[in-house]
């Protein structure tokens, strides 16, 4: 199964009031493995950022100048995307903004390309309702670093949402390609490793009766029998 983990970076909060995409990242996983074949564009959105956003990204108008269009990059996202599940965080506010950016190249919307979009927020309200469920929250939740993340950054995010949503689906903890599975501990292989002895000693008279005295105490304590002596007899 091949998933598409994506992020975007934006010159403000509102699509249709013509806010632009300046940034898109993606993490290809593979049957749940990171392949390192990652998607990440800047774009020149021929518009300023707003001050709110800019203090999020910090892409500022004159480092998008030089950038390639949406429109010169889209057949590239569109091939790499392609019939690939699709996983975003919050994913209602990226969608807004590739479904405008699709129409106004007339390829439609960006979820006709793909095969299904999984919403990572959705899922972590599910499973951690009245809690934040950010992907800073999320990151601290599951043990992942998130320390060089001073500002937003599309790829960078992808990255560690990747690691979020296998942790979230209990999935492997790690995104190391190399890594080759124990088959031995210790030097031991674990089919002859035999289970040891267990030896049961029984109580002696003198044993029986201090507990019988300890039991007797506790009923008078409760004036009835106590938990102890009924489950005691249950047995």
């Amino acid at each position: 199964m091949r998933q598409i983990v994506l992020d975007t970076e934006t010159t403000g909060l509102n699509a249709r009031s013509g806010d632009r995409i300046i940034e898109i990242g993606c993490v290809e996983l593979v049957n749940r493995q990171l392949t390192g074949n990652n998607f990440h564009r800047y774009i020149n959105p021929e518009r300023d950022s707003e001050e709110g956003a800019l203090a999020v990204h910090g892409l500022t108008t004159d480092f998008l100048s030089d950038k390639p269009k949406f429109a010169e990059i889209v057949d590239e996202l569109h091939a790499y995307i392609r019939d690939a599940e699709v996983i975003i965080h919050n994913a209602p506010f990226d969608l807004g903004f590739l479904d405008e950016e699709f129409k106004r190249v007339a390829m439609g919307k960006f979820t006709d390309h793909v095969a299904g979009v999984i919403d990572t927020l959705m899922e972590a309200k599910s499973l951690y309702p009245g809690k934040r469920n950010s992907l800073d929250a999320l990151c601290d939740r599951y043990g992942i670093s998130n320390a060089h993340r001073v500002l937003h950054g599309a790829l960078l995010d992808a990255e560690l949402l990747a690691e979020v949503y296998l942790g979230m689906t209990r999935g492997q903890n790690s995104l190391s390609m190399d890594l080759e599975p124990e088959v031995a501990t210790a030097g031991v292989e674990l089919e002859v490793v035999a289970l040891a002895e267990i030896i049961v000693h029984a109580a002696d008279a003198d044993e029986l009766a201090a507990h019988a005295s300890l039991l007797d105490g506790l009923d008078k304590e409760v004036k009835g029998p106590s938990v102890w002596r009924a489950a005691e007899e249950a047995h």
